[in-house]
């Protein structure tokens, strides 16, 4: 079984792949539209993730590759419906990359709220003055209002650190019924309704066209000059035309950002917006996270190998 990892792996992850499959490993470069189609025409497995154009064109001819074992959660950089009509099974990595997102989101939101970007840039300027009274006040953390915004496996992490962690107070919006939590919690049916009750609100949607724009300029107001948005699910859920105008009004008190609408485009104007924690994409960033999407990405190909279905099928 040939197989095309698109990106570079972990020691650990790269070597388990090689000892089961004959891989070929690209660099760090996303797969443009041309690539993506000549690779399903060339392999009999992809390992492809974020970035890479798997559309709907790429499988708009005879291919060879009959699974994409997708490295990560999310998979909208494939177009998973004419996957299926091309005979080519889509997997992802969901589970793995729980516990390390959510610990970014508490990162990003301790961060914002605590301004601890705007302080670490004028520590380094060389402008810091010495400590006063009224330096830098941001946001409290404990005892306040979160708002997660999908309450699915990566939600469910951040309320659970958000309540048991800092005592915060939690509310959320979901498209469908969420019961069972271990921890107090008030689904709002509506989104701006929840908004408007958060002094924080965590995006963590699945990406996809479903969700695109999913916060714009009317949640924004919702959520406050009082309130904080952090985004860790993907960039195109959040307008970011205009978060930049609501942070530049003060339409809201800041915002932390895990992802980005143009990845890696960042617009100069939100680089220079007031009270932007703005992170290069760390969601999983760890070597023990990353080896286990390896690896778990490993596990669904291994079982279609075999003529078993793998764990983590999307079609």
């Amino acid at each position: 079984m040939r197989l095309l990892v698109t990106r570079p792996m972990t020691d650990r992850a790269s070597q388990a792949i090689r000892d089961r499959f004959d891989a070929t490993f690209r660099d760090n470069t996303p797969m443009s539209e041309s690539q993506a189609a000549q690779a399903l025409r060339d392999y009999d497995a992809i390992i492809p993730t974020l970035g890479d154009a798997f559309t709907a064109a790429t499988f708009a001819q005879p291919v060879r590759c009959r699974i994409l074992a997708n490295f990560g959660a999310g998979y909208n950089h494939i177009d998973v419906a004419a996957a299926a009509t091309a005979g080519v099974v889509v997997t992802n990595t969901p589970g793995v990359v729980t516990d390390a997102t959510a610990d970014i989101a508490l990162t990003l939101i301790l961060m914002t709220l605590r301004r601890a970007s705007e302080g670490e840039r004028i520590l380094r300027a060389g402008q810091w003055q010495g400590w006063n009274p009224t330096q830098l006040l941001g946001g409290q953390v404990s005892g306040r209002t979160v708002g997660i915004v999908g309450m699915g496996r990566i939600g469910k992490a951040i309320a659970r650190r958000c309540h048991f962690g800092f005592g915060m107070d939690v509310v959320f919006f979901n498209r469908s019924p969420v019961a069972g939590l271990e921890f107090p919690a008030r689904q709002i049916p509506d989104l701006d309704g929840m908004l408007e009750q958060a002094d924080v609100a965590v995006v963590a949607v699945p990406g996809g066209a479903g969700t695109r724009h999913l916060i714009g300029a009317r949640q924004m107001a919702a959520l406050g000059p009082q309130g904080y948005l952090v985004n860790i699910a993907r960039g195109d859920v959040v307008d970011e035309a205009a978060l930049i105008q609501a942070l530049n009004a003060g339409q809201i008190a800041g915002a932390g950002l895990d992802v980005y609408e143009r990845e890696p485009l960042v617009p100069q104007a939100l680089l220079d917006a007031p009270n932007a924690t703005l992170l290069p994409h760390l969601g999983t960033a760890t070597d023990d996270t990353r080896t286990a999407m390896g690896l778990r990405a490993l596990d669904n190909l291994t079982a279609f190998a075999e003529g078993r279905d793998p764990h983590d099928r999307v079609n």
